[in-house]
């Protein structure tokens, strides 16, 4: 079932005739689905859009169903762009050094963490420059779906997208930040220190304790000082909720992550929504 209330920013001056120039770039959970329309001529971000499923048991089934029903309904999703990107958003993952990397071994690299069955599709990213492998499974369904839709299409998962952007942003940092990335009941920690991952996971959580927990004791056992180490976070975030409360109270150096896009924006579309969109933006 999908909710009525969506969150939505437009520019209504897209040319539905002509959208070939344009690319489309799709983020998906079994909980919701983002997308944006970049106009590549004129570098400006035309659309951002997400739409939330209140499925109370949601599976890739109805993951499926929710996506068909919003392309039903969603015309900017019924044309062609010259271009589709999509990103997977699950904790169906697992990062590998490539050094150890064998592609005829990829299930043994999540079978340990993961639940996993003969019949999955087992695939992976590369984190460019940093000699690291993401293996994960994705919505093996909704990408058939997509192949229909859309001919063709590129498709990473969510984690490859989030770390190699935080790379590639903080990589003169010398000294160590752990970013919190945010979703609805789902986030990730992302360490990074001298341009080199230390360390990556996601959670999931109901309150506001269970994220603070999580944030502290990965600083633990990283030996970080909460004096001293920067928290950055970033996704469903914004200086008056409750989850930059609490780490602000237990941290000394919080902040949210700045907007440093060269993307232009309608005017209408605050830091927080591009915050929001953080991993769905750097599709391009």
């Amino acid at each position: 079932m999908m909710d009525q209330k969506k969150t939505q920013e437009i520019n209504k001056s897209i040319d539905y005739s002509n959208l070939y120039e344009n690319q489309l770039s799709i983020q998906l959970s079994l909980d919701g689905f983002s997308f944006c329309i970049l106009n590549q001529k004129e570098n400006l971000i035309q659309k951002l859009d997400h739409i939330s499923f209140k499925d109370l048991s949601p599976t890739p089934e109805k993951l499926l169903s929710n996506v068909k029903n919003l392309f039903d309904k969603e015309k900017d999703l019924q044309k062609r762009y010259d271009s589709v990107i999509i990103s997977h958003v699950n904790q169906l993952s697992a990062l590998v050094p490539k050094a150890l990397f064998d592609e005829t071994r990829m299930k043994d690299y999540i079978k340990y963490s993961l639940k996993t069955f003969d019949n999955d599709y087992i695939v992976y990213d590369e984190i460019e420059n940093h000699d690291m492998v993401n293996v994960y499974i994705p919505f093996v369904n909704v990408n058939n779906f997509f192949l229909e839709r859309f001919g063709s299409f590129e498709y990473r998962h969510f984690s490859s997208i989030l770390i190699t952007s935080l790379l590639k942003t903080f990589k003169f940092s010398e000294h160590p930040h752990m970013f919190a990335h945010l979703g609805k009941n789902q986030f990730e920690i992302v360490v990074i220190a001298n341009n080199k991952l230390l360390f990556y996971n996601s959670f999931t959580f109901e309150a506001k304790e269970d994220f603070i927990y999580y944030i502290l004791f990965t600083a633990e056992q990283l030996g970080l000082n909460p004096e001293t180490f920067e928290l950055v976070l970033a996704g469903l975030i914004s200086k008056e909720s409750e989850l930059f409360s609490i780490a602000y109270t237990y941290i000394r150096k919080v902040s949210l992550l700045e907007n440093r896009f060269k993307f232009k924006f309608p005017g209408h579309v605050d830091e927080n929504t591009k915050r929001r969109h953080f991993t769905l933006l750097n599709h391009f």
